[in-house]
């Protein structure tokens, strides 16, 4: 007979949900070679993270958040060609494995549920300035490497007593002294952290200095790959890190192609057929040597180049659409492809020149911005779960577990 195994608000977390969670981390930790940590640890971990996913769950369709069976469809189809798979293939695996296919589906649509919310919540933060990338780019942190990172956190509500905070920081120096007397980091992470990596062996995977907490980038500048550091402060609790590994910042360099083209476009009086007979006939006139700058002052639809004798510059060769990087990277300097068709009409385009651009500043902008969003959404995401579970009902019924 199932049982509860925990109530959260209006619902329930059975025996049943814990037992396929609790197989699936398991089996995980096995075939990572990472030290067992002992079971009712496991199972405490584990009904946290099912209560806090009931939390978003629960708060997505309080605001209105919805997935559809056309939803779920799609992100099985992307999963299954993730892993080569057809969808009736997937289906016969996960069946295989004794799980019900149609409350795979359903788990596959709370994923999205909760996704959804977090992107609500990323959403709502104030948008990123560009005096705040000017900031970071103007950093000593610039132009530093990446480092492979665990994560273990001692967390605190909101509004902690001394005596809480006393006790979780008891908690992270116990937990810092095991680690340094050969204590397995994963086996501790999974074992002790609040963090929502924890069932991950605490991994966050790679990240430079800019995209972490200051706390974090404060503590990591000076390890080295094996290190961990003390128990760090933070609002959030008390955090101890690893570095995993460590590679340097990579030059990002890529090919940019000068190209001019001719376009015919379809609109209500051309159609295709007609734009591709004239592209073909224009493509037949170059044959015959006329000049591809004034067939393209002449004939070409695109007001942009036309006048520039169909010039579009140089550009990296995904800047007009997948048909135009596709042609581009098949042709070598001097050569004019065959007619091709866009959504926008039908084209022939000449390949002048290939050049290596030097793009590390400009990628390192564009990642500067992505990095403050990461930052940012992850200290917010972090903050917004702690308000759920500390506004939230909940009521632990799973023996020897502590708290609520």
């Amino acid at each position: 007979i199932d049982s509860i195994v925990a109530l959260v608000d209006e619902d329930v977390i059975l025996r049943s949900e814990l037992d396929l969670a609790v197989a699936g981390i398991v089996e995980r930790v096995r075939a990572s070679g990472d030290a067992m940590p002992p079971m009712n640890l496991i199972e405490s971990q584990v009904l946290e993270r099912l209560i806090i996913r009931e939390l978003q769950i629960q708060r997505a369709l309080i605001t209105g958040i919805r997935i559809s069976d056309a939803d779920i469809d799609e992100a099985m189809v992307l999963l299954a060609q993730q892993n080569g798979l057809t969808i009736q293939q997937m289906r016969q695996l996960i069946e295989a494995d004794g799980e019900d296919f149609s409350e795979f589906r359903r788990n596959i649509g709370e994923e999205l549920m909760t996704e959804r919310l977090r992107q609500r919540i990323v959403n709502s933060m104030d948008p990123i300035t560009e005096t705040e990338i000017d900031i970071l780019l103007a950093s000593e942190e610039l132009g530093g490497g990446e480092y492979n990172v665990s994560h273990i956190l001692i967390g605190l509500p909101d509004g902690s007593t001394p005596q809480q905070i006393s006790e979780a920081q008891a908690k992270a120096d116990d937990i810092h002294e095991r680690l340094l007397g050969g204590l397995d980091f994963a086996s501790a992470a999974i074992s002790f952290s609040d963090s929502q990596e924890a069932l991950e062996g605490g991994l966050v995977g790679w990240r430079d200095l800019n995209s972490v907490p200051a706390f974090f980038s404060d503590a990591m500048r000076d390890l080295q790959p094996g290190d961990i550091t003390q128990p760090i402060r933070s609002p959030a609790g008390f955090h101890i890190i690893r570095v995993n590994d460590y590679r340097e910042q990579r030059q990002v360099v890529v090919k940019e192609y000068n190209a001019r083209h001719i376009m015919i476009q379809v609109n209500e009086l051309v159609t295709p057929r007609l734009a591709m007979d004239k592209i073909i006939d224009i493509r037949q006139e170059l044959e015959d040597g006329a000049d591809f700058a004034e067939l393209a002052r002449e004939h070409s639809d695109d007001q942009t180049s036309a006048n520039l004798g169909g010039d579009m510059g140089w550009f990296p060769p995904d800047a007009f659409g997948e048909r135009v990087a596709q042609t581009l990277l098949a042709m070598q300097p001097g050569q004019v492809s065959e007619p091709f068709q866009t959504q926008g009409g039908w084209h022939i385009m000449e390949l002048m020149d290939i050049r290596e651009s030097d793009r590390t500043e400009e990628a390192i902008r564009a990642e500067a911005r992505d990095k403050i969003v990461m930052r940012k959404a992850e200290q917010e995401i972090e903050k917004v779960l702690r308000q759920f579970r500390d506004e939230a009902f909940v009521e632990i019924r799973l023996p020897g577990h502590q708290g609520s």
